[in-house]
């Protein structure tokens, strides 16, 4: 588990490690003897004083706002600093930075059968997040490999339990097309599933590109046009139908005209080509009686 550690200011090391660096450089300049017979005690009082600057610098470092420097001794997790500045930490430590800015990227275009076995294109943005330190080094070899890994494979799934749209499957509660809050709650739900092993957090997941893979994209337009024809026939009869329900009732009710049933027929015949027809219908006109 992730565990945080304050690490003392930094400015009374730098200090001090520009101290000793200073007292080290005046005692080896002024104590060197040139006869080369004698060396001076304070001589070796500047080399103490010069590696010890250099310990004191080597435990310095700066954690910029949304970055974290994980700390490890000889191979034990010791801590997480997170504290901004300019920080001094044990010079054994190994330190190693990680960012905790949100990222995003987006999955290329998987091509994957859905539900029903048909080929689709598929495709997402993801916006992540490190949340648990620890975790995201020391859990997983490469975290941010990681998460593109099992985010293409979290997508691959939610595109293989949901059909494409309603005409594959009529009862179908979600589709990808269609599915809208639901499918990015399904994707969500699958990213963090996968990628909590990590100490990973997904901030949103969202379809980016969804479509029939090409070698049946042609067929499916025409099998989607089709349905719309259809359906757009059934609209146009259903009204015509009405309108010529309609027209007899009022001819009827107001007794404008008497029309027997084999008028009635010839009528309705008449009226529904000119209703249901895609070109405006061209009149014959009847100059004799109404039986001629």
């Amino acid at each position: 588990m992730e565990k945080n550690i304050t690490p003392v200011p930094g400015f009374a090391a730098l200090l001090l490690a520009l101290g000793c660096l200073g007292g080290s450089i005046f005692f080896v300049t002024t104590n060197i003897n040139s006869d080369n017979q004698s060396v001076s005690p304070l001589f070796w009082l500047g080399i103490v004083l010069f590696f010890t600057a250099i310990f004191l610098f080597k435990g310095l470092t700066v954690i910029n706002p949304n970055q974290t420097v994980v700390c490890t001794f000889f191979g034990k997790y010791v801590g997480t600093a997170k504290e901004n500045g300019l920080r001094f930490v044990n010079p054994l430590f190994k330190k190693t930075r990680l960012s905790l800015r949100v990222n995003n990227f987006e999955s290329n275009k998987l091509k994957v059968n859905d539900k029903m076995g048909n080929p689709i294109e598929i495709a997402a943005v993801i916006v992540w997040q490190v949340s648990d330190t620890y975790k995201a080094t020391f859990e997983v070899t490469n975290y941010t490999e990681y998460v593109k890994i099992q985010s293409e494979s979290a997508i691959r799934h939610l595109a293989t339990t949901c059909p494409y749209d309603q005409m594959e499957d009529a009862h179908a509660d979600i589709t990808l097309r269609d599915g809208g809050e639901k499918v990015t709650a399904l994707l969500e739900s699958e990213l963090f599933e996968r990628l909590a092993r990590s100490g990973i957090v997904i901030k949103e997941a969202r379809i980016s590109h969804l479509a029939y893979a090409p070698e049946i994209a042609g067929a499916m337009l025409q099998r989607q046009q089709a349905t719309a024809i259809v359906a757009a026939r059934f609209k146009i009869v259903e009204g015509a139908v009405g309108m010529v329900e309609l027209a007899l009732e009022m001819l009827s009710k107001k007794d404008i005209v008497h029309l027997d049933e084999e008028k009635k027929a010839a009528m309705v015949s008449n009226l529904m080509v000119v209703l249901c027809g895609e070109k405006a219908a061209t009149p014959v006109l009847n100059t004799g009686t109404l039986y001629q």
